[in-house]
């Protein structure tokens, strides 16, 4: 249990999350943990970069036999068949290892890769899920990824079922329902701006 107080964002994709967790970090001076556990979940493993995150927050390949061979390995057994366990599973054991271990040496936030759920024995963490309306999030993801409007929609509901699919896999839990989080703010309507004025306000105040 930690003294500390982190933070964990959950996102829609194009809702602007990675951009409220940076802004954050730097209102708050507190390192910040996104796309970097994946190098150091892949550090850690012995993988390519590229390959842990072909696995980031999906579950592409957790049936497939890109495995780790090692001595190391977890052997599971179903059907009286031996399989080792997915890369998938892998670097998301990896990464909540990493998150547990990071959460423990001081303040910090975290987005995505279940970190609300990994956390959830921490008193002190605060978890938050950030969404926005269609137009919003297409827009973000037009410019961010040089697309077209049909094919910016596309990705976006592609990365989301990803998304969803692996979290609920993981936790049991609803992706982006009410009943998962402490709380779920509406960038569009409060502006990224307002939601990182909201998390600055609830995290000092929690910390005294």
């Amino acid at each position: 249990m930690t003294k500390h107080t982190v933070i964990s964002i959950g996102r829609q994709f194009g809702s602007g999350g990675h951009e409220i967790g940076n802004r954050l970090a730097e209102r708050l001076d507190v390192p910040l943990y996104d796309h970097n556990l994946i190098r150091m979940a892949a550090g850690e493993l012995k993988i390519s970069m590229e390959d842990a995150a072909r696995v980031d927050e999906s579950l592409l390949g957790r049936y497939k036999s890109a495995l780790i061979t090692d001595p190391g390995d977890y052997i599971t057994f179903m059907s009286g068949k031996t399989f080792e366990e997915s890369l998938t599973d892998q670097v998301y054991e990896k990464q909540s290892a990493l998150i547990q271990k990071l959460a423990r040496r001081g303040p910090a936030i975290f987005v995505g890769r279940c970190s609300d759920y990994v956390l959830g024995d921490y008193s002190n963490c605060i978890n938050v899920f950030v969404w926005a309306c269609k137009e919003d999030r297409i827009r973000r993801i037009m410019k961010l990824y040089n697309l077209d409007e049909k094919k910016a929609w596309e990705k976006i509901k592609k990365v989301d079922k990803s998304r969803k699919a692996y979290y609920e896999e993981h936790t049991g839990r609803e992706w982006g329902g009410i009943d998962s989080y402490q709380m779920i703010l509406n960038a569009s309507l409060m502006g990224i701006d307002g939601v990182v004025d909201a998390l600055e306000g609830i995290y000092k105040k929690k910390i005294g």
